[in-house]
């Protein structure tokens, strides 16, 4: 009901439901903000409270910027698979050993990676010269960018990513999550 489904999965085929629960969490995430303000609010007038949270409402609140894209433009957001709907590259990527989501949020970050990539001539194509541009011809930056990490081990890419200030982040399998030091 909340609209999560509709903007996730491929932008092909059926909507995808999130692999987790993520609306039950979150309500509880705040519904225990909400109890520590009512307790917050007890000891300082001395009055209870009565605290009210719907799935739905919880739900539609984390919609983010899909949201505010959709009250922004009228026009309703539509599935992008593992692209960002407003910013290129901001995706998942295939590397030689599995794979990791490269997330740029401005020009300078995209800069960096391509000359990280060795791809230094797509800095000044014109097709991906602004973020609208690199939006706009998104599928044709993400095979460019693709055949470079694929060449690339997981490990090896992150650290170069994160030596150069350009957001990247693994796509753990759950025993690489739990063998993780952190």
């Amino acid at each position: 009901m909340s609209g999560l489904m509709s903007i996730t999965g491929p932008e092909a085929g059926e909507p995808h439901r999130v692999g987790v629960a993520v609306t039950d969490l979150f309500t509880g995430v705040y519904a225990a903000t909400a109890i520590l303000a009512a307790v917050h609010e007890r000891h300082r007038t001395g009055t209870g409270a009565h605290l009210d949270l719907s799935l739905l409402d919880c739900a539609v609140s984390v919609m983010a910027n899909q949201a505010m894209n959709y009250l922004a433009t009228g026009e309703a957001p539509v599935r992008t698979g593992n692209g960002h709907p407003n910013l290129a590259p901001y995706q998942v990527f295939e590397c030689a050993d599995g794979h990791i989501i490269i997330a740029t949020g401005n020009d300078g970050q995209y800069h960096r990676l391509c000359r990280l990539l060795g791809l230094g001539a797509l800095i000044t194509a014109p097709e991906f010269l602004t973020n609208a541009d690199r939006v706009r011809n998104r599928l044709v930056l993400s095979v460019a960018l693709s055949a470079a990490t694929v060449l690339r081990d997981k490990a090896d890419l992150l650290a170069a990513c994160e030596a150069q200030g350009v957001p990247a982040g693994p796509i753990n399998t759950m025993d690489e999550v739990f063998a993780d030091p952190q």
